[in-house]
């Protein structure tokens, strides 16, 4: 069952739904009536064509074929047509053990042509960080980005039964308490 705005509210006052921004903001206003808005942060990760000519997943990818690109504040990133760059939210989440968290992207922002996930919607219970997010431009025409916008929504859903292994228990959690935009680290699976 998805939680709704009230419900959403009672568990961010408690603290069992944690979302930490920086700087400090009011998450109440971004509170809609089943999901909480979150905000594009200032970190981008692009993959250098120059210095790729194909990636392996099950190989190691060349710090210097990845760049990461902070933006000012008040300044721009521009995404042209078929660019895809990983981003990263200004909120920090944790989300409890006994619901999951969905990344969705914004209606308006996605009538204008950005996908801000492709797979990486799902928020495991007990997961806590930023969350990046997998951005791609659509269009056929540029689209300049802005950190601090609100580029995406949280949804919770609560679980049926109780997990034995959350997130930041589980053996081969890659991402837990990443900061900045992470790409891939499929390599570091366990079979």
């Amino acid at each position: 069952m998805i939680l709704s705005d009230t419900s959403i509210r009672a568990r961010l006052e408690s603290g069992d739904i944690v979302l930490k921004t920086y700087p400090e903001y009011d998450i109440f206003q971004q509170i809609g009536p089943a999901s909480v808005d979150f905000r594009l942060g200032n970190f981008f990760k692009i993959y250098k064509r120059d210095r790729l000519k194909i990636i392996h997943p099950d190989q190691p990818i060349s710090s210097t074929a990845v760049e990461i690109i902070e933006v000012p504040e008040g300044s721009e990133f521009i995404l042209h047509p078929g660019q895809f760059v990983l981003g990263v939210t200004v909120e920090t989440i944790k989300v409890p053990y006994d619901l999951v968290a969905r990344c969705e992207g914004r209606s308006s922002l996605w009538r204008l042509g950005i996908i801000i996930h492709s797979t990486a919607g799902f928020i495991d219970p007990g997961f806590e960080g930023t969350i990046t997010l997998e951005i791609t431009n659509i269009n056929e025409v540029p689209i300049a980005l802005k950190p601090g916008m609100r580029i995406g929504q949280f949804a919770f859903e609560t679980l049926h039964g109780t997990v034995e292994q959350t997130y930041d228990k589980r053996p081969g959690s890659k991402y837990m308490h990443q900061v900045l935009p992470e790409e891939s680290r499929i390599i570091k699976d366990l079979y």
